[in-house]
């Protein structure tokens, strides 16, 4: 694997930030996961632009411009030879000195690994997760807001040890007023009644791209589409429960805290968005390969 770093290429095991880097002392910076099918690059302008509103957010200038950006992440996976793939693109506040100042450090760095990924075991695609509500609350928009998709995710790391020690391979997290936000990579949606929910952004939700993308589908289905307050209680009675990421795509939800939803399988509407949704990331994207 070739790592781009500040526009140059390093092999793996020689690819390096300094030990002074913010990023790494204090989580100073931000990221994007971002998905390639079939040798093109989903929603990457989407990504790129949640990526300077997060920069914008907690004042970090990015150093290259959006078009500057998009290339790069194309002839990285280009150099890697990806095609169906995971990118993992960095921006760092960049070297500084062993104080929290922001100032010290005098240009970010941009970091772009182009790689694969697979979140979950294919076998649970099958037949749904079992997940867990955990004690560990989504952050608050007074403190980090959760629309920032920043390197400090200690936040949502507890609540993955919680849902690990539990037993699950995920975990529903909660708000400070006890509304559902989101899980601890992913955005929950419910069907009840035919209409679909999924948590309002200001409940804790991170603008998640995939996320809108279900919403568009949904909606062009004809399916009546809120984002409501949810509760748990909401959660155990939905007819059917999903979550959505760059990483897991779309997986059934088929166990909530104990509750089995629905009938314990993957109901119709997420595997009709399922189907919709690989059939959209066969054809879309920005071309790698011209």
């Amino acid at each position: 694997m070739k790592i781009y770093i500040d526009g140059k290429y390093y092999d793996e095991k020689n690819a390096r930030i300094s030990v002074l880097d913010h990023g790494l002392l204090y989580g100073d910076g931000v990221f994007e996961g971002i998905r390639s099918y079939n040798g093109r690059v989903f929603k990457l302008s989407e990504h790129i632009d949640r990526l300077y509103c997060s920069a914008k957010a907690i004042l970090l200038a990015i150093p290259m411009t959006r078009q500057e950006l998009v290339q790069a992440v194309l002839a990285a996976c280009r150099r890697n030879q990806v095609r169906d793939g995971y990118i993992r693109l960095v921006v760092t506040r960049g070297v500084g000195s062993l104080g929290l100042n922001p100032t010290h450090c005098q240009k970010p760095s941009v970091i772009i690994i182009a790689g694969k990924i697979q979140l979950y075991p294919a076998a649970l695609y099958q037949r749904g997760l079992k997940i867990i509500t955990v004690p560990t609350a989504r952050n608050s928009h007074s403190a980090l807001d959760p629309a920032i998709k920043s390197l400090n995710y200690l936040n949502n790391i507890l609540a993955k040890i919680e849902a690990l020690n539990g037993g699950c391979d995920e975990a529903i997290m909660l708000n400070a007023q006890g509304f559902v936000a989101e899980c601890t990579g992913d955005n929950i949606f419910m069907v009840k009644g035919g209409q679909l929910f999924t948590p309002p952004l200001s409940a804790g939700a991170l603008h998640g791209i995939t996320r809108g993308v279900v919403l568009e589908l949904a909606r062009e289905n004809g399916m009546a589409v809120s984002e409501p307050n949810l509760t748990r209680y909401d959660l155990f009675n939905a007819d059917e429960c999903f979550l959505t990421g760059t990483g897991a795509e779309i997986i059934a939800v088929v166990e909530i805290d104990g509750r089995t939803v629905g009938n314990g399988k993957p109901g119709p509407v997420t595997r009709q968005l399922v189907a919709q949704y690989r059939a959209l990331t066969k054809s879309a994207g920005e071309p790698i390969y011209p």
